[in-house]
Parts: C-alpha cells; structure tokens; sequence
C-alpha cells in the first residue's frame, strides 16, 4: 500500500497512528496539532477573503472578481487539505523517530497570495471597474 493512501487513511482514522512506533512527547503532538489549527485558520481566512472579494467588490470587472475569488477560495481548500496531511505526516514521523516532512506547500502557498495581492494592488492603483 503506498504511503499517500495509508496516510490518506490517517486522516479518518487517527487513532491508527498509535500503532506505529512509540509514544512522543505530548509537548511534540500538541504543538504539531497547534501547526495544524494555524493552518485550518489560514484556510479559514483565506476562504473568507474570497467571499470578501465577489461580494464586496461589484464594481470589478466580472471576469477579473471572480478569478480572485476562486482563486483565494482555491487556495483555502487546498490549505485546508494540506493542514490534515501535514497533520498526519509529521505525527507519524515523530512516532518513528525520522526526520519531520519537508515540504514546498508554503512556498507556494505565499506566492499565490502574493500573485492575488498583487492583482488587488493593480486594481486598486489602476481603478480597474466594469462589469
């Protein structure tokens, strides 16, 4: 069975962790936990910036407000899915005693917010408006 689908399998299943090497430290399993909540209240945020964008900003051309939007919501599911992956791959890690995950997720994440920020400043200089 491959790595993604057992750990695939973790996300509904936590507490088949338990059965793979030993016990950390708690202090190590709740601060991987906190990591997990900063990333469903990134998720959170970014899915409500979204909605922010299609709902109050109208007079933006309907093409361009509803690429932000998806794109801002897009980037809240993948956050979201990526915080139960990580989740379960860095406990698992520490139950075995191996080196924490690396992953590229955040550098990505910060360039698409960075793209979408970028877009809102143009507007916002720009005045870009129509429908």
């Amino acid at each position: 069975m491959s790595d993604f689908v057992q750990s695939l399998r973790l996300w509904f299943a936590p507490q088949r962790i338990r059965d793979e090497g030993e016990t950390p430290d708690y202090r190590f399993s709740l601060a991987n936990e906190r990591t997990f909540l900063a990333w469903i209240r990134t998720a959170l945020a970014l899915v409500g910036g979204g909605f922010a964008v299609d709902q109050f900003l109208p007079d933006l051309r309907w093409g361009v407000r509803v690429g932000l939007a998806l794109a801002l919501l897009a980037a809240g599911v993948l956050c979201a899915l990526r915080a139960v992956n990580h989740w379960v791959r860095c406990e698992r890690a520490m139950r075995r005693g191996e080196d924490l995950p690396v992953s590229r997720f955040p550098a990505l994440l910060s360039l698409a917010v960075a793209v979408v920020a970028l877009a809102m400043v143009v507007l916002v200089v720009f005045g870009w408006a129509g429908r």
